[in-house]
């Protein structure tokens, strides 16, 4: 099985990097987590095959991570003739999210015919449940719950636990969310300075030990971590990257 980072960018593309969007592929497994506004684009500069894409996991309802549905949906609909099902997964408000969202980027298509079945999939928070095969388990994590509940993720798939801490301060919740996974995936945006909704590195080492991942992957960084990048002493990661698990 593996990772591979689609998109590892924040809002403001910060460094020229694609939003957040994963691709886990195994012998059974073929998802996206997360698919921001430009993931489309960084996947076709991967010749990633989106047909092949079974789940998308979406964390939240922000366009940086799931702007580029649409343009995913649409583009397998009219330009790939998709045929086999596609479900996507994330907070609870999907269903009414992802409709208006479809009809605001490209008005009269919320009601338009698929050639596919597509199920949207509203994940209940701190539950685990089974989709295809991988068993996931939300987390409410603390970025901004104005358009609706902000996850992380807990992956199980093929004997491997990927964890991701989607956007977030520090919370608690990434302790349980990340404990001894296989990967850990998480935002750290700055290197000290403390934001509110966004994590600080130094946050986050505070607590590492509490977590003890096999591997920790650091994503979603801004200008300041990506100056300061020499200095850290954890991975992080690159648009392209792929990760063996």
């Amino acid at each position: 099985m593996q990772l591979q980072f689609v998109g590892c960018g924040d809002a403001f593309g910060s460094g020229g990097r694609f939003n957040t969007c994963f691709h886990l592929v195994g012998k059974e497994i073929n998802a996206l987590i997360d698919c921001g506004a430009t993931s489309l684009v960084a996947m076709n500069k991967l010749a990633i095959s989106r047909n092949h894409i079974n789940t998308i996991f979406i964390s939240h309802f922000h366009a940086d991570h799931v702007g580029g549905l649409p343009f995913l949906v649409l583009e397998a609909n009219y330009v790939l003739k998709r045929e086999q099902p596609l479900t996507v997964a994330g907070p609870p408000g999907l269903k009414s999210y992802y409709s208006g969202l479809l009809e605001m980027l490209y008005p009269g298509t919320k009601s338009m015919d698929l050639r596919f079945p597509l199920t949207l999939r509203e994940l209940p928070i701190g539950s685990r449940s089974e989709i295809g095969h991988v068993r996931v388990t939300p987390f409410h994590v603390q970025h901004d719950d104005r358009g609706g509940p902000c996850l992380g993720y807990r992956f199980e798939a093929e004997g491997k636990v990927i964890a991701f801490s989607g956007d977030t301060e520090w919370t608690d919740t990434l302790i349980d969310l990340g404990r001894e996974a296989d990967l850990f995936i998480c935002e750290a945006y700055t290197r000290d300075k403390p934001i509110k909704t966004h994590m600080a590195l130094t946050a986050l080492e505070r607590h590492i030990g509490r977590i003890r991942p096999k591997r920790l992957m650091l994503t979603h960084m801004s200008d300041d971590m990506l100056a300061r990048r020499a200095e850290i002493p954890f991975d992080s990661a690159e648009d392209g990257m792929i990760v063996e698990l």
